[in-house]
């Protein structure tokens, strides 16, 4: 991190979070923020769903929810992007204040609730993008749909055809039921409206299931079948979690998602359980936690073949992705793996 990325942090966090966030996407379409620019190389490049990557270090869904500013952060080191979540209709989500800094901990809490400008405003920003790294959409239900189930499929038929690939997002924990979502019959259904409106895309696209890291043994079981049968391209490990062990900050008993540092031991743990479920007929991507090339390794080595930053970035700012990328280029090449695929999941064979 240079110096006029750290004075920008600094004075980002003298302010309101949200406000911050706001200020950041702001500065980057503006052109204030360093950008790093492609960063690749033989054993960083790699395929996720049939989707070439430079590297596998891609943004999580959440940091850039309105597609604001694809075209910086397609600069900025990432692999690949998700932007959203979008819902079918615009919504505001839930009353501010609803973002906190947990900077004891290097977390965050939020309970945003799926705000966004709706899918039909996305669809316009995301058919304008120029055409560079892959880009996917987080597709999220309206807190006052009648059916949440067919919202996902009706956000998928909308924006299937601009993106590269979505995201169904039930384990968000600050829409009401929304992670009931998950249940083994109601995730079946719900899937096979989705991956209906993914047959009949002008140009069928990858769709991955966001889940918690709050789902019992036997839920991941039954969600790592149901994956399986349904057909899609993989599973992202995992959304934020309702846990607060071992909290130390003031804001820590706010309600809400709780993602970034704290989440990284239950999020790998569901991650390589994932894995030996699935005995990697499915790809995984890895997200939760993640601050540094060695955490992004340890996902890889515990089942992921990309990884998702986004938390890590309010402490370490926007550079994070290419330090990880390069850092773990050279892990890589330490320990001996040509690519990144030759040490997805080595960890769980020992």
């Amino acid at each position: 991190m240079n110096l006029v990325e750290r004075a920008g942090l600094a004075l980002l966090h003298r302010i309101d979070p949200e406000t911050a966030h706001g200020l950041s996407l702001t500065a980057l379409r503006a052109g204030m923020v360093p950008l790093a620019g492609p960063v690749t190389g033989p054993r960083l490049a790699t395929t996720l769903a049939g989707m070439a990557l430079a590297n596998p270090v891609g943004l999580a869904a959440g940091y850039d929810k309105n597609a604001v500013a694809l075209a910086p952060l397609s600069r900025a080191g990432f692999g690949f992007l998700e932007v959203g979540a979008a819902t079918p209709r615009p919504q505001p989500g839930n009353p501010r204040p609803r973002l906190f800094r947990l900077t004891a901990d290097r977390a965050a809490i939020n309970r945003f609730g799926f705000n966004n400008d709706g899918a039909q405003a996305l669809r316009a920003r995301l058919a304008a993008r120029t055409p560079g790294i892959p880009v996917g959409l987080n597709l999220g239900a309206n807190k006052d749909s009648p059916d949440r189930a067919a919202d996902f499929a009706e956000v998928l038929a909308l924006c299937g055809p601009v993106v590269d690939f979505a995201t169904v997002n039930v384990s968000s924990p600050n829409t009401e039921r929304l992670r009931d979502l998950q249940g083994r019959a109601a995730l079946a259904a719900l899937l096979a409206g989705v991956m209906a409106a993914r047959a009949a895309l002008p140009r069928p696209i990858p769709v991955f299931l966001k889940i918690s890291p709050d789902l019992t043994e036997a839920d991941l079981a039954d969600v790592a079948e149901v994956a399986l049968a349904a057909g899609l391209a993989g599973i992202i490990a995992t959304n934020t979690t309702l846990s607060r062990d071992g909290l130390t900050s003031p804001d820590r008993t706010q309600a809400g998602g709780l993602s970034g540092e704290p989440l990284f031991a239950r999020s790998t743990a569901v991650l390589a359980r994932l894995h030996g479920l699935t005995q990697g007929a499915l790809p995984l991507i890895g997200v939760g936690g993640i601050g540094s090339a060695e955490d992004a390794y340890a996902k890889i080595r515990a089942g992921a073949s990309a990884v998702q930053i986004y938390t890590a970035m309010v402490y370490q700012g926007l550079s994070l992705a290419a330090r990880i990328a390069r850092g773990l280029d050279l892990l890589l090449a330490r320990d001996g793996f040509a690519t990144v695929a030759d040490a997805v999941g080595t960890a769980n064979r020992r």
